[in-house]
């Protein structure tokens, strides 16, 4: 990757979990999770590519440890692997309490992002 790719190869999102993020055990809802998920793989994607891209595949997702309403959870995502119409993105979710500052990996996965051309079609992704 040239340092122009490489900058636009990764990409922060940061988010707090608030009252209707969580489940009926006061922790973060898998579902908000792998959609912030998401959008990071996302615009890191289309960061990368400059192109449409959508979201063919999620693999691997681990939650590893719960996280309590009132946290903040910053999610990371940069590109590993790069195809001929396809990006993969590993995205990691850290967890910060914010009156105690531990952090720690809550949760990680990969999104498989396809770009798209005018028509809707699988195109290949600038290098």
């Amino acid at each position: 990757m040239t340092d122009e790719k490489s900058s636009e190869s990764e990409f922060t999102l940061t988010q707090i979990v608030f009252p209707y993020n969580v489940n009926h055990y006061g922790t973060l809802f898998g579902g908000f999770a792998l959609q912030w998920m998401d959008q990071a793989a996302w615009i890191c994607a289309t960061r990368y590519a400059r192109k449409t891209v959508v979201t063919i595949a999620s693999d691997r997702i681990v939650f590893k440890r719960p996280v309590l309403e009132g946290t903040m959870v910053m999610l990371r995502a940069n590109i590993t692997r790069v195809g001929n119409t396809s990006v993969t993105v590993n995205v990691e979710m850290h967890a910060e309490r914010p009156l105690t500052g531990e952090r720690f990996l809550a949760t990680h996965g990969q999104f498989i992002m396809v770009a798209l051309d005018e028509d809707g079609k699988p195109t290949k992704v600038k290098m």
